[in-house]
């Protein structure tokens, strides 16, 4: 098996329902996100796929949440944006364009992350 990570990152605030702590406060975060491709096989030129074009696919979900209130966006609604579901959206919205996505971890800051792994509940 070969795996190819690839990380992002984007800005956006967010706030916890039913926290009862300092983060059901309204606040914002630099987040990371790394993604991880699993493929059995390599392409003809030797690649899993393209870091180029696995970063894209990343991006382009990320690029959805930049800069915005979380709590606020219609593609997250019902959703409490916790770093898990975070994770979990990203994940299921790159899936959609590459089966081959093995996990999302979103990094809320250098020592804080959650990850997805597919197949979960």
């Amino acid at each position: 098996m070969y795996e190819i990570k690839v990380r992002t990152d984007f800005s956006a605030a967010h706030n916890l329902k039913n926290y009862h702590g300092k983060c059901e406060n309204l606040h914002g975060h630099n987040w990371y996100v790394e993604a991880v491709f699993a493929y059995k096989k390599l392409d003809k030129d030797g690649m899993a796929v393209d870091f180029r074009i696995a970063k894209k696919l990343v991006r382009d979900v990320t690029d959805k949440l930049d800069h915005s209130y979380l709590n606020e966006l219609k593609i997250l609604r019902g959703i409490n944006p916790t770093s898990e579901k975070v994770a979990k959206f990203i994940y299921d919205e790159v899936k959609r364009s590459n089966k081959n996505i093995k996990s999302v971890a979103v990094w809320e800051n250098e020592n804080s992350c959650a990850i997805y792994t597919g197949g979960g509940r």
